[in-house]
């Protein structure tokens, strides 16, 4: 059975609005926030809407009853991946009039860009949400519950902690900075102060460092435990000298560390990460957001990937990815499909029959570029999860040990202390031994440098809302480095300002809070 949380309704949360405004207001929660925060139950409630809130974008089936309001009424996971995939060498979208997609596709955004302002609002809207529920959790507030109580209640503060840090570190990938407001700002009349990367970088780390520790080694499934946090701790080490501009790699390498002695270890089948069962998949899965169709139905998340790879040009591959509809929004693009060896590589998982790897045509051209069926519904016995028209059964794994053996070895690679040179190049092996069945898959020494690790990266984490981060850590995003088909707007690909290694911070919050500024827009 998977362990989800569901929400009371006595606990759907609502936001007035989605302007700067609601940064420092309290969160409406049911009749009264005296109510919610009498009980264990409506302090897990809220809890429950916190992690929730990356997946779904309202109490109601299908995002009904919208938590804020936003220009595309999508969910965190959703905006996430059309940012962090659609202007990369890793998807190209098949509707991008239609679902005002352009800008994001050929990296001509603005500071209007409904796809921008909408990860902006619901991150800040999730950071309202965290504060709120420590807002309730000081020592007076929890006065009244008993000593057991109480000590439930203080690990519910962690994990609202750990899910803020999260917030803020997408936060600081995405904008390079933002504004900051905790439990202690004033609600009323208050204007957040800009914090810069160095700032965000510092507020997260200080944040990681103090709850990991106090976190459950081994948590329930999908709540946020000590891995959780150390891994969050090595991603944003790793991109470190982005965000500060110095580097954090021997940070990196110790967060990764960390996680390694939790216990953690590889999947053996790769695919079964990325099936309606991956909930089982506790022994690499360190921290997933996780949805079910009977009780979290989304048109985001996972269904997202599933039904959005699922072509709909030709033949009825619905079964192969457990989907009854097919939506047919993104293929990869080709120069993404062709770093794999695809003869032996077990993630090369695509459709390659009557569809061309690269672009002649427009990026909107049906059958070309691959179609992925990395995610899938299919339970671990190939059978469709669930039969419905909306939602799915796979969770979403925001870190597995897989990106932290590679994490290693890349901070390794830039200088990293605290691990050897050949202790690396053994994670990166095992990761390519799983890929491949065999030592086939294992690189040598000389092999092993930063200009693989990039392309391995893309291999392993197809998909998974990295391949931007990435990039731009590479020095590779914006700039002639490395080009793929249509990028910037032109078949052939071609540099862009490096303007576009951030998002800019939305107009109409610019107009709120004189604090901020795009200064490279």
């Amino acid at each position: 059975m998977k362990k989800i949380y569901k929400l009371f309704a006595a606990a759907s949360v609502l936001l007035a609005s989605a302007c700067t405004g609601d940064l420092d207001q309290t969160p409406v929660i049911g009749d009264t926030s005296e109510t919610v925060y009498s009980t264990v139950e409506g302090y897990r409630s809220v809890l429950a809407k916190i992690y929730s809130s990356y997946s779904l974008i309202g109490a109601e089936r299908g995002g009904g009853s919208a938590d804020i309001s936003s220009e595309m009424g999508q969910d965190m996971l959703r905006t996430l991946f059309n940012l962090q995939e659609l202007p990369t060498d890793e998807a190209a979208y098949k509707y991008i009039s239609g679902d005002n997609l352009g800008n994001i596709t050929y990296m001509n955004w603005d500071a209007t860009d409904v796809w921008v302002s909408d990860a902006y609002y619901r991150l800040f809207y999730i950071v309202s949400l965290t504060n709120e529920l420590l807002r309730n959790c000081t020592d007076g507030a929890l006065s009244g519950f008993s000593d057991a109580d109480r000590a439930t209640l203080e690990t519910y503060a962690l994990e609202a902690r750990f899910m803020r840090a999260y917030t803020y570190y997408i936060a600081l990938d995405l904008f390079g900075k933002a504004p900051y407001v905790d439990e202690n700002t004033p609600m009323t009349a208050f204007i957040p102060e800009a914090y810069n990367g160095s700032q965000l970088y510092d507020f997260i780390k200080g944040e990681i460092d103090e709850i990991a520790p106090r976190l459950p080694e081994h948590p329930t499934y999908a709540r946020a435990g000590q891995g959780a946090a150390y891994a969050l701790g090595a991603r944003l080490a790793l991109n470190g000298e982005v965000y500060t501009g110095t580097s954090h790699a021997t940070e990196a390498v110790e967060y990764c560390k960390k996680v390694m002695a939790l216990g953690y270890s590889l999947e053996s089948d790769f695919t079964k990460l990325f099936n309606a069962d991956n909930d089982r998949r506790t022994n690499e899965i360190i921290f997933a957001f996780a949805t079910d169709n009977a009780n979290s139905a989304t048109w985001g998340s996972a269904t997202y990937l599933i039904a959005g790879s699922c072509p709909n040009d030709g033949d009825d591959v619905t079964g192969l990815y457990g989907v009854g509809t097919a939506w047919g929004n993104f293929s990869a693009r080709g120069e993404i499909t062709s770093l794999y060896d695809k003869e032996n590589d077990g993630r090369f998982l695509f459709l390659t029959d009557g569809r061309d790897e690269f672009f002649t045509d427009a990026i909107e051209t049906a059958n070309q570029g691959y179609r992925s069926y990395k995610w899938t519904n299919l339970t671990d016995e190939g059978e469709q999860a669930c039969v419905t028209d909306i939602g799915v059964n796979t969770d979403f794994p925001a870190f597995r040990l897989a990106e932290i053996y590679l994490t290693a070895a890349e901070a390794v690679l830039r200088g990293g202390q605290g691990m050897s040179r050949s202790e690396a190049l053994e994670l990166v092996n095992a990761v390519r031994t799983r890929a491949y069945g065999s030592d086939a898959g294992k690189i040598s020494d000389a092999q092993f440098n930063l200009d693989f690790m990039i392309d391995e990266r893309g291999r392993e984490l197809f998909n998974e809302l990295q391949r931007r981060t990435d990039l731009v850590r590479f020095g590779r995003f914006t700039t002639s480095a490395y080009l793929w088909q249509w990028k910037g707007g032109v078949i052939d690909g071609r540099a862009v300002d490096a303007r576009y290694n951030i998002y800019p911070i939305p107009a109409t919050e610019l107009s709120a809070n004189p604090n901020l500024k795009n200064e490279l827009y």
